[in-house]
């Protein structure tokens, strides 16, 4: 592409749109609001793609137009006609300011304190020399060795926390590689991939599968062990595809990577504290809510600790990697503006899914479950359309042979977790975005090719299981 035309397309796209007349969108009932976050969804969505300014500063540039443009204490010339039936609700200021403060940014922030602590305490060295030693020597062996524990960590603990542990302990095996060499994307690309599919092992591995079994209830219901029956052999499938695709895109130029690293476990009392304080939320984080605090409230811990003690210092706050805060504060609030203004919903009941054939019904709430999560939080895009897919499942005759209900809440379930071609798609993506090996375009080449590859695959097992009676 023309290095113009990467400036031009981002800004008169948007522009276009906000200038076109409601009637001219597809959508009965499109409100001014609505119109305007059309806009600013396309210019983040395009500035995302083309990278014409940092993807950091797009983030930042969402929060700052949907403050001007649909918030109550935007810009009073554009909010004349507020009251209009065709003019739509506001969004509160506050709530879009909060999301530079969401508990999510907190997971982060804790995240950056435990991997900052490991690294000046040197134990990501130590922990890489001890989980990878049983994969040798073979970079393709020892990246299979890093998805195989953050996929199993990913389904009893939060994926963002489980990319963050991993994300640890990958600066010592790329420090081996040269600079040049594709294994370094291959590596930092490996993690996020493996946090998102291993989440969907478990009912508790990601958001999504919970809110799916909220909709799979009495003559529907799935165990804890049932879903397990049939996800973690979606997991091993994907895995292995995964780890086929990204060898086959950034094969490694070495033969041989030596970690044989020589390296000791610290043991003064600041190191101690370390250990302990990475040990417990990682405990905390496994165990759940039967302690009664969510993995947001953890994630805080080790900031206070590290901070008392002065493990952090000043001077190691100002290494944290704040342009990644932004990045997902800018996800997060087009999520927001997504969700409480309607469009979300709107864009969806628009789609006539009635009207057609069950095989249709079943790829189009598919495909437009993995656009949304690739824009969108996963865990709104589930609350979003779960319940339509649940509503939509017992009212269509023509799903029953295929499954019904489960078929289509399970494969919308999954094509949920598998949004992920973005930086801002996840949070493990913007972990390993935030690494510096990655590239917008490779994420997006390798999360593109998963997403699709992965819907496929929920539809050939749901409707295997569904002939072999296992899911009812």
């Amino acid at each position: 592409m023309r290095p113009r035309l990467k400036y031009i397309i981002p800004l008169m796209v948007p522009l276009l749109l906000l200038l076109l007349p409601l009637s001219a969108f597809p959508f009965e009932g499109m409100t001014v609001i609505q119109q305007r976050v059309v806009a600013i969804f396309f210019l983040a969505a395009l500035c995302w793609v083309f990278e014409p300014i940092p993807i950091y500063a797009t983030s930042v540039v969402i929060i700052v137009l949907e403050l001007l443009l649909v918030s109550d204490k935007g810009i009073g010339v554009l909010r004349l006609e507020e009251g209009q039936s065709h003019f739509g609700e506001l969004l509160a200021h506050h709530e879009i300011m909060a999301t530079f403060a969401s508990p999510i940014i907190m997971l982060f922030l804790g995240g950056f304190f435990l991997a900052m602590a490991a690294t000046k305490y040197r134990l990501d060295v130590n922990l890489a020399r001890v989980l990878l030693a049983p994969f040798g020597q073979d970079p393709k062996y020892v990246m299979l060795g890093l998805m195989l524990i953050t996929a199993v960590f990913s389904m009893f603990m939060s994926n963002t926390a489980t990319t963050v542990m991993m994300l640890s302990i990958l600066a010592p095996v790329v420090a081996v590689l040269t600079p040049e060499d594709p294994a370094r994307v291959a590596f930092a690309l490996c993690i996020p991939v493996a946090a998102n599919i291993g989440g969907i092992g478990t009912p508790i591995g990601t958001p999504p599968n919970a809110i799916a079994l909220k909709y799979l209830a009495e003559d529907n219901m799935i165990t804890f062990g049932e879903w397990m029956v049939f996800a973690v052999p979606f997991v091993i499938v994907m895995m292995v595809a995964a780890w086929l695709l990204i060898n086959t895109l950034f094969r490694a130029r070495q033969d041989t990577i030596d970690i044989n690293i020589k390296s000791h476990f610290l043991k003064t009392p600041k190191a101690m504290v370390v250990y302990i304080t990475f040990a417990a939320t990682i405990l905390l984080w496994l165990m759940g809510s039967s302690h009664g605090m969510n993995s947001f409230t953890v994630a805080l811990i080790p900031v206070a600790i590290f901070s008392i003690t002065g493990i952090i210092t000043r001077e190691d706050l100002k290494k944290i990697s704040w342009d990644v805060l932004w990045l997902v504060s800018g996800g997060i609030a087009l999520g927001l503006a997504l969700d409480k203004t309607g469009l979300a919903q709107l864009v969806v009941h628009s789609i006539p899914f009635g009207e057609f054939s069950p095989y249709v019904v079943l790829t189009g709430a598919a495909a437009l479950c993995l656009l949304m999560a690739n824009f969108m939080s996963h865990t709104a895009t589930a609350n979003l359309l779960m319940p339509i897919m649940a509503a939509l499942g017992s009212s269509m005759a023509s799903l029953t042979p295929l499954g019904g209900e489960v078929t289509l809440i399970l494969v919308v379930t999954f094509a949920a977790s598998l949004g992920m071609s973005l930086p801002i798609s996840t949070p493990p993506n913007a972990l390993a975005h935030a690494t510096g090996h990655i590239q917008s375009q490779q994420m997006a080449k390798v999360g593109s090719i998963l997403g699709v590859a992965g819907t496929i695959l929920s539809f050939v097992m749901v409707w295997v299981l569904n002939i072999t009676g296992f899911l009812g």
